[in-house]
């Protein structure tokens, strides 16, 4: 599917690693022209932020209970919260999910443990279907109770709200769908100090992303380019 570029989608982005990565190529064929925000050395413009035809946040090593130390997060939510009021289509990735939870009055809280590497999804509902039997990327400590209103698409033994969406508008996921297989070793670089500080094995990380990545990119292109053709 292809057209002008003639809609605009601002991605939220907390760290350079962290991007819009596979989701680049089916915004782009679907018109969108892709605006990146760096929010900790951008002002965030409410008026853009409510106008934009699409809002991707993106992830990030912060959470939403750190924004003692980092306001920047209370103002991203606050503003998330006014565009979801009005339905705008929204999409949420990892500390992205968070916002959007927390932004939706849902409690936003510690894990029982940090859940790091690739694993597979028990996948409940329709637009994450194809992820079925499919490993994916998950690097967060955090999670959130189920939004009011909001069904939840996927879950794991470790943490039940993986994903979730508000009718065609709104998906939050808190697993990296995102993550190329060409640029994991920025992740490894860029999160060696939790690598370290959790004991994980950097090589059987880099050894599973060469193992599954490839076919999560094929298949995270066809799932995004549904949601986007849900959301014409």
């Amino acid at each position: 599917m292809t057209s002008d570029k003639n809609k605009t989608v601002l991605a939220l982005r907390h760290v350079a690693f962290e991007d819009l990565g596979t989701l680049a190529d089916p915004l782009e064929q679907a018109g969108y022209h892709i605006e990146y925000v760096d929010v900790a050395v951008t002002t965030l413009d409410a008026t853009a932020l409510l106008a934009a035809d699409l809002v991707v946040i993106l992830g990030g090593p912060i959470g939403v209970g750190d924004a003692a130390s980092y306001p920047l997060i209370s103002t991203e939510i606050e503003l998330i919260r006014r565009r979801l009021r009005e339905d705008r289509p929204t999409l949420g990735i990892c500390l992205g999910a968070q916002v959007i939870a927390a932004a939706l009055g849902a409690n936003v809280y510690p894990g029982p443990t940090k859940e790091i590497g690739w694993a597979s999804l028990a996948v409940c509902e329709g637009i994450l279907r194809k992820l079925e039997d499919q490993p994916v990327l998950h690097w967060h400590g955090d999670t959130f109770d189920l939004p009011e209103g909001c069904t939840n698409l996927a879950s794991t033994n470790l943490c039940h709200n993986q994903a979730f969406a508000r009718g065609n508008t709104v998906l939050a996921l808190q697993f990296h769908i995102e993550v190329k297989s060409r640029s994991f070793e920025h992740w490894l670089m860029g999160l060696t100090h939790e690598i370290v500080q959790e004991g994980l094995d950097i090589r059987r990380l880099r050894a599973d992303a060469q193992r599954y990545a490839t076919m999560l990119e094929a298949k995270t292109r066809r799932i995004m380019a549904d949601w986007l053709m849900a959301l014409d």
